[in-house]
């Protein structure tokens, strides 16, 4: 089985869930043994990891450069002379209009930059050189960003098109879509011929916001992978004296932070004895800071920022709760996450990843008296505390990539006939 996948993220270059759900698939499809996968990037550091083909979208020519051997190889970042020059050769239309570099390709920034429309129809001009060029049985895109260039894919090779629903507008703007973005969700939906969805919520909104066939449409739910041995090794701190709340996302409106706030501030009528923390960056953190100030509670709140790669997990490890408030999560990997690390969670109904967890409490996210009280239960009873935090562990052990990536292989075996 060749899948040829594209996707705007990958790690080590981690913006967002989106990559850590990229390498959960590909690695659990690569478990499977016979399933070889070419991972389209925009721009790769070439730090990924070889158990997949990795395929720069920035390397690939668009125009025609006649160029010798040993230059191409010194202007080559990742990406062999070899395989550019196979590119070349399926160069099929001439695009001399467009600000190619002296080898013919493309620029792309390293995630989300100001011009990522023009990049995303970009992505998918490329696209459709990749797709004459390799020998693929099924094509599989990623998030909006790479739905143009799935459907570029199929009409240039006629190969079946599963997209991988992550997110939709819904989701994160509260019902205020974005009409470009909406559109490009649905033409890749339309064009489909597998919608995979990370939850069961995310699946419903495809099919009552977006018209999509039910029977195309299936749920497949996120995972986690085993922490690495430095994870493991992080030191969990005592608190005696002071408990540690944290969120830890995008301060943005599909999160709930300011839920996250007020029901922080209903604790705190209780008890001072808790610091809470919001960590993450977004471009509602300024308001954020300011609530905490109108609650009188900004001496008990901290905002340490964006965190990455090991932050995170130490950020994880110095909690004794952790809250995901989000409005509308299509799934929320985080709260698997803390769990991992024995940081019991409380999660809201509106949260994909509770229909595969049920060693959390959930809430609803406007029902800050609710979020308030499981806070406060928590932190001051140490039964419920250590019930969570062991429970949680054996649970989300449980849940792992190499599973989705059977589920994920049996759908393109359905997909194909086989």
């Amino acid at each position: 089985m060749k899948v040829l996948m594209f996707g705007w993220e990958f790690p080590p270059k981690i913006f967002g869930g989106l990559a850590v759900a990229s390498y959960g698939i590909t690695k659990g499809l690569s478990a499977q043994g016979d399933v070889e996968t070419t991972f389209c990037l925009p721009h790769p550091s070439g730090e990924e990891e070889n158990f997949l083909n990795i395929i720069g979208m920035n390397q690939v020519p668009i125009v025609y450069r006649d160029h010798g051997y040993d230059y191409v190889k010194s202007r080559l970042e990742t990406m062999s002379p070899e395989a550019y020059y196979n590119f070349r050769n399926h160069i099929y239309a001439d695009f001399s209009y467009m600000p190619v570099n002296d080898l013919g390709c493309l620029h792309f920034d390293m995630g989300y930059g100001p011009n990522l429309n023009e990049e995303i129809n970009n992505f998918s001009i490329v696209a459709g050189v990749v797709a004459r060029s390799e020998n693929f049985d099924i094509i599989h895109a990623h998030d909006w960003l790479t739905y143009p260039a799935g459907v570029h894919a199929k009409m240039v090779s006629g190969k079946p098109l599963c997209i991988h629903v992550h997110a939709t507008d819904y989701d994160r703007s509260r019902g205020n879509v974005n009409p470009t973005v909406y559109s490009i969700e649905r033409n890749g939906m339309d064009h489909a011929d597998c919608i995979m969805c990370v939850s069961e919520l995310t699946r419903r909104t495809v099919i009552e916001k977006y018209g999509q066939d039910p029977r195309k449409c299936i749920a497949m739910h996120n995972a986690v992978y085993p922490l690495s041995q430095e994870y493991l090794d992080i030191p969990r701190p005592r608190h005696d004296k002071e408990k540690v709340v944290t969120f830890l996302g995008r301060i943005t409106m599909q999160k709930g932070p300011e839920y996250f706030v007020e029901a922080a501030a209903m604790v705190l009528q209780r008890t001072r004895n808790i610091r809470f923390c919001m960590a993450g960056s977004g471009d509602m953190m300024n308001a954020m800071i300011s609530l905490a100030a109108e609650r009188g509670i900004a001496d008990r709140f901290h905002f340490p920022g964006f965190q990455r790669g090991k932050q995170v997990y130490e950020c994880y490890k110095n909690s004794d709760v952790f809250v995901m408030p989000s409005v509308s999560e299509p799934f929320g990997i985080a709260p698997l996450e803390a769990m991992q690390c024995g940081t019991p969670s409380i999660i809201s109904k509106q949260s994909g990843c509770g229909e595969i967890l049920d060693k959390v409490i959930k809430v609803d996210y406007w029902d800050i008296h609710a979020m308030a009280d499981a806070i406060y239960s928590i932190c001051t009873n140490q039964s419920l505390y250590e019930y969570l935090r062991d429970e949680g562990i054996k649970e989300v052990n449980g849940i792992t990539w190499e599973k989705v990536g059977l589920r994920i292989r049996k759908a393109y075996d359905r997909l194909l006939g086989k």
